[in-house]
């Protein structure tokens, strides 16, 4: 009998990893709802995946505190023996242009986007190089790989988690353990939804299919990257 995993997607209770969520639950795998807020909306999410046969808990904590993101995943651990796969999707944006920026718009994206992804996958590290296998999936931005007008803070800190993803994956490769990185372009969620009315229009001219993805497509990534059919040891 094919054993249990666990799966901990932060930012879970909207858009992308709403759907990342969903996918992945489909998958016969436990998944925890990581959010800093909204709790209502999360356990909502949840409640939708038991509906179906699914198993879900929501966790509230932020992510760019290093220690309750450490204790909130060293309960997680006790509770269901590890962390299997882990999607850093919690995100934010303070979009604005570079002169009119301040340190605090600056370092708070950074902090979530970017630190909160190094919180929490230092977090469950250890316990994945024990047991050999593993799952880290996060998401960054074509904003990180391309730039963007008027969002250098959050083209940065999606830059800096396409390096650490890089960097990370040449160091756990050889425990079983794959580190991916998506970066979708722009995506129908309620970030998006807040562009003026000009920017969606020019942003839209400048797509090949003339609109948004959905959530869904990314998810649908997510899940392979989550699956067993990625499994970096077949073969072996």
């Amino acid at each position: 009998m094919e054993e249990k995993r666990t799966a901990l997607v932060t930012g879970a209770s909207r858009g992308i990893g709403r759907s990342i969520a969903d996918n992945v639950a489909s998958q016969c795998v436990t998944v925890i709802l990581g959010c800093s807020g909204q709790t209502a909306t999360a356990e909502s999410v949840a409640e939708g995946i038991r509906a179906v046969g699914g198993e879900a808990e929501v966790c509230s904590f932020r992510v760019e505190d290093a220690e309750a993101a450490a204790a909130a995943i060293r309960d997680l651990q006790k509770k269901y023996g590890n962390i299997d796969i882990l999607v850093n999707n919690a995100g934010i944006n303070r979009d604005g242009l570079l002169l009119r920026m301040s340190e605090e718009e600056f370092e708070s994206v950074l902090q979530v986007n970017l630190m909160g992804t190094f919180h929490c996958t230092k977090a469950v590290l250890r316990s994945m190089m024990r047991k050999r296998s593993g799952r880290i999936i996060n998401i960054s931005s074509v904003s990180g790989v391309m730039g963007n007008a008027g969002q250098t803070n959050y083209s940065a800190s999606k830059a800096g988690i396409i390096g650490f993803t890089k960097a990370v994956a040449r160091e756990v490769a050889g425990r079983g353990i794959t580190v991916n990185a998506i970066a979708p372009g722009f995506i129908d969620t309620d970030m998006t939804k807040a562009l003026p009315e000009s920017v969606v229009t020019q942003v839209t001219e400048q797509i090949p299919m003339k609109h948004f993805g959905r959530p869904e497509d990314v998810a649908e990534l997510a899940a392979f990257l989550a699956s067993e059919e990625a499994d970096i040891s077949r073969g072996r």
